[in-house]
């Protein structure tokens, strides 16, 4: 019996001294992960994809590195927006080397598909759903097949990336796919929060984070909320497409205005204002660089000198359209200097066209003002509206100037179309029939009218 307890207490010191020597054993101390405490990072995207989104999203990756976070939790409920923008989110996601978790909210539908798939863990509300990926335009209407074959092809990739069926990603792009049990030709993917878990598409059917986090077996964690500051939230507005467009159409049309009305008034502190908050937020987004803001001043300097100082519409006003245009169009791409090698052919295309329809509409616009203003008289009289007409008694004809007719004399000054003329020792007011008359020509008045003198150009 003696003996007995003698070999089990020798066995009892023996396991003592192996588990003492065992990691993580010396001082009751244990180094099981469930006593981590992880740091989550949280940001939203519930709103569509566009360049506010992409900035947030630069914003919180930056902040989660920072906080070294051992998580990035996006919350996610938005029906798609612009793919490039979509893309630049998922490369980033894709290069990150924190997890990235996405909590699907609601709607993870196109261009948030893409996103959610990149990430390494999708969970969803029971409500929820992932898909319908096709890429469409402003009308809702599929784009050209070659565009769908870049979505197509992000798709498949980042699927395969992440271990995810790259058809089953595919079929959420291209109606073409069938895949049995699954889908049909001329359909286009969406899965519930139940077939996305079946076909590997969602790790489960959660509430909220609390429920994310039992999944992901952490039971210690604190969360850090993405604070956007008040003047994030300005710049997010104005670097927003349609914000964008309708500040170019108030540069242009106000350029427009102050061209037709010379002098420092409204039209030109329109434009002033207008340029200052288009180039501002990209300035400091490090979209626009110096030089594609001067491209964009040399173009309006030229396009005023064309109209001022050279007669007719030439090279300088071309050159100072053209200017104008690549101007405000590098602004809003994520170019370093001249190196554009980094920067897909679609994001330049969709910058050049938000551009060409802003000024076109500016201009429209601008047109249909200047016509319609002193006409209407919701703003009162703008202008006088008395006639005075000539069966009543009224006349500025000044008789002087029949004798005129006939009569040849000098430009005094340029006529583009307007200036003045010198005829013996006087100088009067005249303006060119066609074309412009050089300083010092000879000229012909062939006609008058309302105390104006219209003359032409002595050919020799």
């Amino acid at each position: 019996m003696i003996k007995i307890l003698i070999r089990k207490s020798i066995l009892m010191f023996i396991c003592f001294i192996i588990s003492l020597s065992l990691p993580g054993s010396i001082n009751g101390n244990s180094n099981n992960n469930d006593d981590k405490i992880y740091k989550i990072y949280k940001f939203n995207i519930k709103e569509n994809i566009a360049p506010p989104v992409w900035r947030t999203t630069q914003k919180a990756f930056k902040e989660a590195k920072e906080a070294n976070a051992d998580i990035i939790l996006i919350h996610m409920n938005t029906y798609g927006g612009m793919v490039d923008a979509a893309d630049s989110i998922r490369t980033k996601i894709l290069n990150c080397n924190i997890p990235v978790y996405v909590f699907i909210d609601n709607n993870a539908a196109s261009a948030g598909a893409l996103i959610a798939i990149a990430c390494d863990s999708i969970y969803m509300r029971e409500v929820a759903s992932i898909g319908a990926a096709t890429v469409v335009d402003q009308t809702g209407k599929p784009v050209p097949d070659k565009y769908q074959s870049y979505m197509r092809s992000w798709m498949r990739s980042t699927a395969e990336a992440n271990g995810r069926d790259p058809d089953i990603a595919q079929a959420m792009v291209d109606p073409d796919i069938y895949i049995e049990g699954i889908v049909d030709t001329g359909k286009v993917l969406t899965l519930t929060t139940s077939e996305a878990i079946k076909y590997g598409f969602c790790e489960g059917e959660v509430s909220n984070i609390r429920d994310i986090m039992q999944l992901a077996g952490i039971t210690e964690y604190e969360i850090v909320k993405q604070e956007l500051t008040p003047m994030d939230n300005i710049i997010g507005f104005l670097i927003n497409p349609i914000v964008s467009g309708i500040l170019i159409m108030i540069i242009i049309g106000g350029i427009y205005f102050e061209l037709q009305t010379p002098g420092v008034g409204f039209p030109l502190v329109a434009a002033i204002g207008a340029a200052l908050l288009y180039f501002a937020p990209l300035y400091i987004e490090g979209l626009a660089n110096n030089w594609e803001i001067l491209i964009f001043i040399i173009g309006v300097v030229l396009i005023a000198v064309e109209i001022f100082a050279i007669p007719g519409f030439g090279v300088a006003g071309i050159s100072g359209i053209v200017l104008v245009i690549v101007g405000l169009t590098l602004s809003m791409i994520g170019n370093i200097g001249f190196d554009f090698s980094g920067i897909k052919i679609e994001v330049i295309f969709m910058s050049f066209f938000i551009v060409v329809i802003a000024i076109f509409m500016a201009l429209l616009a601008s047109f249909f003002i200047s016509r319609e203003m002193f006409t209407t008289t919701i703003f009162g009289h703008l202008a006088l509206d008395t006639v005075q007409k000539v069966e009543e008694g009224y006349t500025s004809a000044d008789n002087t100037y029949k004798t005129m007719l006939g009569r040849t004399g000098t430009a005094f000054t340029i006529l583009r179309p307007a200036g003045k003329v010198k005829i013996e020792n006087d100088v009067f007011d005249a303006t060119v029939l066609s074309g412009y008359i050089e300083k010092g020509e000879s000229i012909e008045v062939v006609d008058y009218h309302t105390g104006q003198l219209f003359v032409k150009k002595i050919e020799k």
